[in-house]
């Protein structure tokens, strides 16, 4: 009697994520020096950022604000009271061999962010809750450069630029509640949605402004324990975090199923090989020696402050989305892309408040500006046409006072050269649409009368010759007559 095979073991990911993100403020953590990026190197350094006996530093108050307004974006409870503590380690670009960061008492925690991941199938959206541990602020350290070249080890020296040293972050610590790639990857943008929104970094991964590290481990279905965790850096874009979590919650179950131990390590993601590699095992915890730090005072932030900084907060990502959705009848796609970037969403507004028709407005932002921005790697602020002019030209449409083929063809020009209005333009260039009935009348009687073989062709079944029809009568009013209207029409005679 043969028995059943038994079932296979199906496995889960428990995935939390540690991003530091990058503030924009003019100035540094705790001294009054350059936060510039790209400045030459050490040319942004001070007795503080370096370390130096007897430097004392001093509390940046905006990036105290930044920290509790992106608390409050994200939920959290802010403490009313929290303080910096010195976290020891040796590193050489860490002049100080500690830095200045939250220990115990940071300045937000219990937290939460909403993710929305978008079906492109169907067109539906599954939304997930993932829990904010805490929010700290602390003080970034410097920049090693590898240099010089060796067969063996690659290199044969390290440069060391401390114009970083001293910058301010932002860490943000996930709850361990993300279970694929695609759900870390949506919950890093939507992050860096909303610090742009907020306006206090650019969330520039590739500059180094907004970095994630990934704390991945598998467990079969079921089991409340962990696994034994991994975790990954080096991964420099939203697309590298999903597939470096793809690739290793893969290399894991491999690695389980043939009965192989997972090993405590920092990995990371070989962009090249597309896979991840190990750096470094952790033989334990770090042992970082914290102790409050006596430089620095507690940080008391007051009911009154707080609610001041909450009333001064954006109208964030998710909260338009749900807007566009309910107000604007906007898809779910739709709401997505125009509210992706602060920027384009402020644009779309801007026209559509020139009670012009939004869904139309959207079709223009997402599709052939969008298609020019990217071509010409610019941003939305930056081109000539504005708002009011673009919602000129959508309403100039929906009164059929132009074809969409002539607005395309308008856009160009609207894009780069400035004009105070649209209707005046296209009237001096004589491309207002022909609608009168009677006029696209006798041109069709004419064309018609001009090409009686075709139009006997088209009677005994060519139908297509329709197309040359339409094209010839383009050609003769300049693309101005009313391509709905003419289609009628025409239509109308060639049956006879």
């Amino acid at each position: 009697m043969s028995t059943a095979a038994p079932a296979k073991t199906k496995y889960e990911a428990v995935i939390g994520l540690e991003t530091h993100c990058q503030l924009n403020t003019a100035t540094k953590i705790f001294s009054p020096i350059s936060t510039e990026f790209g400045a030459l190197p050490n040319s942004n350094i001070s007795p503080i950022c370096l370390g130096y006996p007897g430097v004392l530093p001093v509390l940046n108050e905006t990036v105290l604000e930044y920290a509790v307004k992106a608390g409050l974006a994200l939920n959290c409870a802010i403490a009313p009271y929290s303080k910096f503590d010195r976290k020891q380690y040796f590193y050489p670009d860490l002049p100080k061999n500690y830095q200045i960061s939250q220990f115990d008492l940071p300045i937000a925690e219990h937290g939460s962010l909403e993710i929305e991941l978008y079906d492109k199938k169907t067109g539906t959206i599954e939304r997930k809750t993932i829990g904010i541990t805490r929010l700290h602020m602390e003080e970034d350290a410097g920049k090693l450069v590898h240099a010089g070249s060796d067969r063996l080890s690659g290199s044969t020296h390290s440069l060391v630029d401390f114009n970083r040293a001293g910058v301010p972050l932002l860490e943000i610590v996930s709850e361990p509640d993300i279970r694929t790639g695609a759900e870390a990857a949506e919950y890093g943008q939507e992050l860096r949605r909303i610090v742009r929104y907020l306006g206090i970094s650019d969330g520039n991964m590739q500059e180094g402004s907004l970095r994630c590290d990934v704390n991945i481990s598998v467990r079969p279905e079921g089991q409340q324990e962990f696994g034994v965790k991994v975790e990954i850096k080096n991964m420099n874009s939203f697309s590298a975090i999903q597939k470096a979590i793809e690739f290793e919650i893969e290399r894991q179950i491999a690695a389980i199923e043939a009965g192989e131990p997972i090993l405590q390590e920092t990995r990371l993601w070989d962009e090249g090989g597309q896979k991840t590699i190990s750096m470094r095992v952790k033989e334990g915890s770090s042992d970082y020696r914290y102790f409050p730090e006596p430089d620095l005072p507690p940080i008391e932030v007051s009911v009154e402050q707080r609610d001041r900084w909450h009333a001064e907060l954006p109208e964030l990502p998710a909260q338009k989305r749900r807007r566009y959705a309910t107000e604007l009848g906007l898809s779910p796609y739709d709401a997505r892309v125009l509210t992706d970037d602060c920027t384009v969403a402020a644009y779309f507004e801007a026209a559509i408040a020139n009670d012009t028709h939004p869904k139309q407005v959207a079709n223009w932002v997402m599709g052939d500006i969008a298609a020019y921005l990217n071509s010409e790697k610019r941003d939305i602020t930056e081109i000539a046409l504005q708002p009011a002019r673009l919602a000129e030209l959508v309403n100039l449409i929906e009164a059929g006072t132009i074809s969409g083929k002539i607005a395309k063809e308008l856009l160009p020009e609207l894009l780069t050269q400035p004009v105070d209005s649209v209707e005046q333009l296209i009237e001096s260039r004589g491309l207002i649409q022909i609608s009168d009935i009677g006029a696209i009348e006798k041109i069709i009687d004419d064309l018609l009368a001009a090409n009686p073989d075709k139009v006997e062709q088209f009677r005994n079944g060519k139908t297509k010759l329709q197309g040359f029809f339409i094209g010839q009568i383009m050609k003769q009013t300049g693309g101005c007559a009313d391509p709905k209207l003419t289609n009628q029409l025409l239509s109308q005679k060639l049956k006879g």
